[in-house]
């Protein structure tokens, strides 16, 4: 993706907002995707990070066979710390905090991972944050809340559950900022495919002990078509192209800007299932939506304090 660089700078961001909006579209879109093969097909949470990724990894492992190792064993080591905290980590913790606690609670407090992301850049980096992102940053974090509890669904405190989608939120914070150091030496299609690689490895082990049979060959079972498809659309758009277009958009953007994006995953998710599902959206829900979009503009444009991203 070197052509980018000949890309005019204001051009080159509108690109990348686009990019990161897309991935939300892809994320959000994504639960549905997985809701189905979960309790129509019977896989499990793991099943399905490693399924998924597995493909993913192939896929892009045709595309970028001939470098496979990275250029030191520092880097190396960098990119097991990325696959198992944007991978295994996130993923496992995510979809077993929901059997904990309430989904509402796992949503919300996965959404605060831009806000981990914000000040573990800070220490690391030693950077001040922008008043205008700590702004946009709780207002889209209230967005959030509304539209999460838009269908009624309270908040309650739930420790088991609520401290895995902690985990699961700070793991991702963790490879924001681990990835921060390899974007600018390796290409996305090398980044996104080490982060592959390393999630499926470090789960490959809770897939073999888990009790429940295996349901791989079941994806290509022609008696069951709908979970080709949702398979085939986890694989190619939200794992392959959406973490291509993540990564990238990151280089651009600074990481606190584009993970402020990850605000929209709950509203795409709430749309998607009004059009695919026949979910009403409530007026909260519609309040949720307004104060995410104006979070998110005001971090990218209320220019307040220093930011070394």
């Amino acid at each position: 993706m070197t052509h980018l660089n000949n890309i005019p700078t204001g051009s080159l961001k509108m690109i990348a907002h686009f990019g990161a909006l897309l991935t939300m579209i892809a994320w959000g879109s994504s639960f549905l995707c997985t809701k189905v093969l979960m309790t129509e097909g019977g896989f499990t949470p793991v099943e399905m990070f490693v399924y998924r990724f597995a493909v993913a990894y192939i896929l892009l492992l045709a595309l970028t066979f001939k470098h496979i190792l990275s250029n030191n064993w520092k880097d190396e080591l960098q990119f097991l710390i990325c696959g198992l905290c944007a991978g295994s980590l996130y993923f496992v913790t995510e979809n077993y905090a929901l059997k904990h606690t309430t989904a509402g609670n796992v949503s919300l407090l996965v959404a605060i991972s831009p806000v981990f992301t914000a000040v573990l850049l800070s220490v690391v980096y030693k950077t001040r944050m922008k008043s205008g992102v700590i702004i946009g940053s709780i207002i889209a974090f209230m967005g959030v809340a509304c539209v999460i509890f838009s269908n009624g669904e309270g908040f309650e405190i739930r420790p088991v559950g609520d401290i895995l989608a902690l985990v699961a939120s700070l793991s991702w914070a963790i490879y924001t900022v681990a990835v921060k150091r390899l974007s600018p030496i390796y290409n996305s299609l090398f980044v996104t495919r080490k982060i592959f690689f390393y999630g499926v490895v470090t789960a490959f082990p809770l897939l073999l002990i888990q009790k429940e049979p295996l349901h791989f060959f079941d994806l290509f079972n022609g008696e069951y078509p709908s979970y080709t498809i949702n398979f085939a659309f986890l694989v190619v758009f939200c794992s392959v192209c959406a973490y291509l277009i993540w990564n990238e958009a990151m280089k651009i953007l600074g990481p606190v800007t584009a993970n402020n994006y990850l605000y929209l995953q709950p509203m795409v998710t709430m749309v998607a299932a009004y059009f695919i599902l026949g979910e009403i959206i409530t007026p909260m829900g519609y309040i949720g939506c307004f104060l995410i979009i104006g979070g998110l503009i005001i971090s990218d444009k209320l220019r307040i304090g220093r930011d070394k991203e």
